[in-house]
């Protein structure tokens, strides 16, 4: 999104129709508890963001996949679609320079460490998970094939050391987010549907994602009120 010079936008928010519409993945049935497929399953979590030269905004979706049972020759089988119904998401990211805007698709996350919460001012005993047994990720990273992965850390970046969770991890970031990597990290949709599946899904409009974003450019410098 080209910003000229002396002017500014505004991104109020965006439609977002997701990737993976237009296909049914069909596995054949399986007892107990069981990941969705894995060729499908990069589409239930959609990632779109925006960097305009100063500041990363990454918007993560979850998007919801149907499931239906089926028979063929006497095969049970699953049969999975993605419900492509356009999100819609509202924004206030002012920039004075060009915005690149990326979407892709996520697999997995990595967890990276996982402690107990003690309990402190924040995290009071009974109401949060402060002094419980539990141990959730205090650690997250979503590109870990990248030589320096972005690490969503939790409770929070500016409280991490007051928790006794041990020192800060390098690139540790409050957002969780991924970088474009296909193998373990942002999956680019168009290029996941030609390699995946085939090149008829990639030509196939219902399968692609399609992005409006609302905005308005103003040609003059921006307000510091606004900044």
């Amino acid at each position: 999104m080209v910003v000229p010079d002396n002017s500014y936008i505004v991104i109020f928010g965006y439609d977002y129709s997701p990737a993976g519409g237009g296909f049914v993945r069909r596995v054949a049935l399986a007892g107990g508890t069981f990941l969705i497929d894995d060729v499908i399953r990069p589409f239930e979590t959609q990632q779109i963001s925006f960097y305009t030269g100063q500041a990363f905004h990454p918007f993560i979706h979850h998007v919801d996949i149907h499931q239906t049972l089926g028979v063929d020759a006497g095969t049970i089988y699953h049969g999975y679609n993605i419900n492509n119904t356009p999100i819609e998401r509202n924004t206030y990211i002012i920039s004075s320079r060009s915005v690149a805007i990326t979407v892709g698709l996520i697999q997995r996350v990595e967890l990276n460490a996982a402690a107990a919460i003690p309990v402190t001012d924040k995290t009071p005993p009974n109401l949060t998970y402060g002094g419980s047994a539990a141990t959730p990720n205090v650690e997250s990273i979503y590109s870990s094939n990248l030589a320096n992965p972005p690490s969503q850390v939790q409770p929070s970046l500016e409280d991490f050391q007051d928790y006794g969770l041990g020192g800060v991890p390098g690139n540790a970031q409050d957002q969780a987010f991924a970088l474009p990597d296909n193998v373990d990290g942002l999956i680019e949709p168009t290029e996941y549907l030609g390699s995946i599946l085939a090149g008829e899904f990639r030509e196939a409009a219902a399968c692609n994602y399609f992005l409006n974003v609302h905005y308005a450019l103003y040609t003059n410098q921006t307000p510091e009120a606004l900044g």
